[in-house]
């Protein structure tokens, strides 16, 4: 059980969030997009979502200004939260524009909100669960689009539901964060979504 649970925190880490709701957006869109332009958005945005954290984090690591891909002390999390808010402009300014994806524009709006919110409450020396604000958005994302669309992903739902549980479920397990860590880490992921809702619903 113990091994299940830290493979649960390592499956959904932060970093492949993001990614996971594009692909399930351009997998359940309705609107017809080039499937040129759909490989091209989902290599950039890898590059820029996963791959590029994890070399920020190799070098914060060897610079000795981080000591955990988990990032267990607020100090940790300043520089690669302040890091990932302009990776997260860089996408929204170039890569996906409303204009293009409205959907996924306003949910990675959300995402720099959330990560903002992340940062302020580091600054603060506070510390909300980065796993559920990241689990959280995408699971009201998820739901915003089945409405959106009107598609019937009820078992995706369900699924995202035992996911965000098991989430929540494994960063208590390895005594990673507070039931209030993380209950403040899934408002602050699901709240921008469902504000930002009202722009492309």
């Amino acid at each position: 059980m113990d091994r299940i649970l830290k493979s649960i925190s390592f499956i959904f880490h932060p970093i492949l969030m993001p990614l996971f709701g594009v692909v399930f957006y351009f997998a359940k869109s309705p609107r017809h997009i080039a499937i040129q332009a759909i490989q091209a958005k989902l290599v950039v945005l890898f590059i820029l979502t996963v791959i590029l954290p994890i070399v920020i984090y190799f070098l914060l690591k060897t610079l000795g200004k981080v000591k955990s891909i988990y990032l267990r002390s607020t100090n940790e999390r300043i520089i690669p939260l302040l890091i990932n808010c302009f990776i997260l402009l860089l996408i929204l300014q170039r890569i996906l524009t409303p204009k293009q994806v409205i959907e996924l524009y306003y949910f990675f709006v959300g995402i720099l909100i959330s990560t903002l919110s992340c940062l302020i409450l580091a600054i603060f020396k506070f510390k909300a669960s980065i796993h559920m604000i990241a689990v959280s958005g995408l699971f009201m994302f998820f739901i915003a689009l089945s409405i959106h669309f009107s598609i019937n992903i009820n078992g995706t739902l369900a699924l995202m539901s035992i996911i965000t549980g098991a989430v929540a479920t494994s960063r208590l397990h390895v005594k990673a964060h507070s039931y209030l860590e993380l209950i403040l880490g899934c408002f602050i992921g699901m709240f921008p979504q469902l504000i930002l809702v009202n722009y492309w619903l």
